[in-house]
């Protein structure tokens, strides 16, 4: 598009781990910008397919010879380790290493920018405002951490002059954005290979607050206690953005009245600028539907009318592994959700605990990380001990490597000293031949974690077929 070109030295970037949900995104707006992109990645998967659709040619495992010859950059997260056979023939020819945040940096200059950040939530209120500024014919540009409809479906380059964008905390990147509109969900500890104490959190989101432009808006959780702390800094700091809070809370400026859960959906009441606001939201749970209030809060500070805005979130009906409904057989609902942080376990649990009515509720529960699952191990436990009955696998380590002494069983003794009914799995298919040993007609299933573990959903529900 000539109004939103190319990126310098973008024209031709290579994207390792392509198929990723942050890389994909960023890899679909320059291909649809006309970059010509290439890419590797360690599997084939939907997301890979979407982008050979556009055009981008992608090779499976990593290798030197996988770099393009004519390669003008090579873009990066910190997911891929430094001694990537791509990276270093990157480092031998000269070529640029680029963070994937400062390829999304450079995608939203030209853009009102709205970046959504939080501990938890951000897939989810990113893609509640895309999808309803989509339903109102804005035309935003928009990259999300998950898929809204379709593999591929997390990213697009619109006509509109909104981008709607989820800011990382995990690793700082979120310091490179300068966005007209920010918000913050949640301040808590997490990323414990990054950040040593609340402390060094709280200190980054401050550092993101201040990059938001002069005129700008910061919509912060009013219920949220890190979120309120992060609030007051923020409003006690000189040269302060405008801070408009959220929530429940009696003090919220945008304040929640009525919450009704209506089986997977539930109705919002909220006033705003003294109007009393009703809709629907689509997806179970409370704090699925607080997340749809932060987002009619942003979109009204980037000007979009809340009348017109509030009814327009109804159209928004889930992301991909948030609460993503994989079937039902035998009378078993099968629900997946990438809750991985004992908050959000507690949440996604309560939510689909509504949605079952009289029946019980069991989990498949990946820990994900090594790092995290030494700090959080306790309350992962704790927070299982929410359903009626779990199966926990072991961890899925992603980037890190093991650390001595610490495994799933962590979770495992956390959840039955509260009281939890938990069962250790040595695998994936184990942990689909006890839960479907222990099912009956009326069950919900929810397979949890940020890992592999998304993957069983339909495993379980072949298994229950036959």
């Amino acid at each position: 598009m000539a109004s939103h070109p190319v990126p310098p030295a973008m024209e031709r970037p290579h994207f390792l781990g392509i198929g990723g949900a942050g890389m994909s995104g960023i890899a679909k707006v320059l291909a649809q910008r006309g970059a010509r992109v290439t890419g590797s990645d360690a599997r084939e998967s939907g997301t890979v397919e979407s982008l050979r659709r556009l055009g981008v040619a992608i090779r499976i495992g990593h290798a030197a010879e996988h770099l393009p010859a004519d390669a003008t950059c090579i873009v990066a997260s910190s997911a891929i380790r430094g001694d990537n056979p791509e990276i270093a023939a990157a480092t031998e020819r000269g070529l640029p290493v680029v963070h994937r945040s400062d390829a999304l940096a450079a995608l939203l200059d030209g853009h009102r920018a709205v970046a959504v950040a939080g501990t938890h939530g951000k897939t989810t209120t990113t893609s509640m405002l895309a999808v309803a500024l989509r339903t109102l014919g804005a035309d935003p540009s928009y990259a999300i951490g998950g898929d809204l409809d379709q593999p591929g479906s997390n990213a697009h380059q619109g006509g509109g002059d909104l981008f709607v964008a989820e800011a990382d905390e995990s690793d700082r990147s979120f310091h490179k954005y300068a966005p007209e509109v920010a918000v913050v969900l949640n301040v808590e500890l997490d990323h414990h290979a990054n950040y040593a104490s609340l402390e060094e959190v709280h200190e980054s989101f401050e550092i993101f607050a201040g990059r938001v432009r002069e005129g700008g808006t910061l919509v912060v959780s009013a219920d949220d206690p890190g979120a309120r702390e992060f609030a007051a800094r923020v409003r006690a700091a000189d040269g302060a953005p405008r801070v408009v809070t959220y929530g429940q809370a009696e003090d919220a400026e945008v304040r929640v009245v009525s919450i009704e859960h209506r089986g997977l959906a539930s109705r919002v009441t909220a006033v705003l600028d003294g109007r009393e606001l009703a809709f629907e939201v689509s997806v179970p749970g409370r704090h699925y539907a607080l997340n749809a209030v932060a987002a009619l809060a942003a979109g009204a500070a980037a000007g979009v009318a809340p009348e017109e805005l509030a009814p327009a979130l109804q159209s928004f009906h889930g992301v991909g592994r948030r609460l993503q409904s994989k079937g039902e057989s035998g009378g078993v609902q099968v629900i997946d959700s990438y809750a991985h942080h004992p908050t959000e376990m507690a949440a996604d649990l309560e939510a689909v605990r509504q949605a079952a009515g009289e029946g019980r509720v069991l989990v498949v529960y990946q820990p994900h990380l090594f790092s995290r699952t030494r700090e959080l191990g306790v309350e992962m436990g704790e927070a299982l001990a929410l359903a009626d009955a779990s199966v926990v696998l072991p961890i899925y380590p992603a980037r890190e490597d093991p650390l001595p002494g610490v495994t799933s069983g962590l979770v495992v003794e956390a959840a039955r000293a509260a009281g939890a009914d938990v069962t250790e799995a040595s695998g994936p298919e184990d942990a689909v031949g006890l839960v479907a040993g222990m099912t009956k007609p009326g069950d919900l299933v929810l397979t949890m974690g940020a890992g592999d573990v998304t993957e069983l959903g339909p495993q379980l529900l072949a298994r229950l077929e036959s």
